[in-house]
């Protein structure tokens, strides 16, 4: 049996807080608005009770943001692409943010399994004076429990449409690929925070931006694998390549609390549910 699901969030600001709505299909949830920062952010977690995809389930999740509303959306473990038996899964989420919205998109990882057929594409339509913080690490295989990722694949797709996008397919079988000096070289996470806006970064909010990832990466045990660019004026992405996620996952909050200051002047409070 396949699923598919759909879950849907509205935030929007009513009396001054920002607030959830959202609807959902099938197994997929939000649990209670959570204001750890006050009433200014809406905290919330995103549950797919099955605890994982197969061949041929679907996850489509729509995320938008209205007025000066601000949302944060994590979850409770990694999302796992299971084996596949010839249909590909896939998790579709499109974010739409309207001007002076903020949204901060920090999943846990992705693990794809041996022998999974896995598709993740995340779409994001910014309004000129909207921003989004987010991040996406994925894990091939489970190297640490002798669970490599030696048959599937996997589809990358980010997009931030007529401005910027990224996409790729990982093939366990590509040797170049996966151990090459020019593709992964033997590392097994891959991972990316990018800082989005709807119009230009100004010059010096880039710079700033630039340099604060620059000083943490190069203090950072990754500093030899990772990077910071910014692809054009409204995207600015950190990319890191690591043999486990801990280590590419550590690097990334560090820079995510180090951005949240810089371009939001906001103190970084970690969602309760990272802490469990």
């Amino acid at each position: 049996m396949t699923w598919h699901a759909q879950l849907n969030i509205q935030y929007t600001i009513e009396q001054q807080r920002s607030v959830a709505r959202h609807t959902h299909k099938g197994p997929l949830r939000v649990l209670q608005s959570l204001y750890p920062e006050g009433d200014a952010i809406c905290h919330n977690v995103l549950v797919h009770p099955p605890g994982g995809l197969v061949g041929g389930d679907t996850l489509d999740i729509t995320i938008a943001a209205s007025g000066a509303a601000h949302g944060l959306v994590t979850t409770p473990g990694a999302t796992r692409f299971y084996r596949s038996e010839g249909e590909p899964a896939r998790q579709c989420t499109q974010i739409t943010l309207a001007d002076q919205a903020r949204l901060e998109w920090l999943p846990m990882e992705t693990i794809c399994y041996n022998r999974c057929l896995a598709e993740n594409q995340l779409t994001l339509s910014l309004a000129p004076q909207a921003e989004l913080i987010g991040w996406d690490v994925t894990a091939l295989g489970l190297p640490s429990a002798d669970l490599p990722f030696e048959q599937g694949s996997f589809l990358q797709h980010l997009e931030m449409p007529g401005v910027w996008m990224e996409r790729g397919r990982v093939d366990a079988l590509d040797t170049r690929l996966m151990n090459g000096p020019l593709g992964l070289a033997g590392h097994r996470c891959m991972a990316s925070l990018f800082f989005v806006t709807g119009s230009a970064l100004a010059r010096g909010r880039r710079e700033t931006g630039l340099d604060l990832a620059r000083q943490l990466i190069d203090a950072h045990g990754l500093r030899q694998t990772a990077g910071v660019t910014c692809p054009n004026s409204q995207v600015m992405v950190v990319r890191v390549l690591s043999p486990l996620v801990e280590p590419a996952m550590q690097l990334l909050s560090q820079i995510w609390v180090s951005w949240r200051a810089h371009f939001w002047q906001l103190p970084a409070v970690r969602p309760r549910i990272w802490a469990t």
